[in-house]
């Protein structure tokens, strides 16, 4: 896994655990900072990255990249573009 991948997995997981104190938080957390960081973070992502990653995160399916950066691909139901 490529430095900029760590990262991204990093954002991810952070997101996904600010997701879901979201019914509970009190300020609510703001999750623009790590939308920010990802679509920065993929633009950097070199051209010979995984197409299905790459997909994942332009379709801005975020818990689908998380899984395939964990290595849980087979988790990830199949969306309506086929992915």
């Amino acid at each position: 896994m490529t430095h900029i991948e760590q990262d991204i997995l990093k954002t991810l997981v952070e997101l996904d655990a600010a997701a879901k104190s979201m019914t509970a938080a009190n300020p609510k957390p703001n999750l623009q900072p790590l939308f920010a960081r990802l679509e920065e973070l993929t633009r950097r992502l070199p051209r010979d990255i995984a197409p299905d990653l790459l997909h994942y995160l332009h379709k801005k399916s975020y818990e689908k990249a998380r899984l395939w950066l964990e290595g849980r691909e087979s988790e990830n139901a199949r969306g309506s573009c086929r992915h």
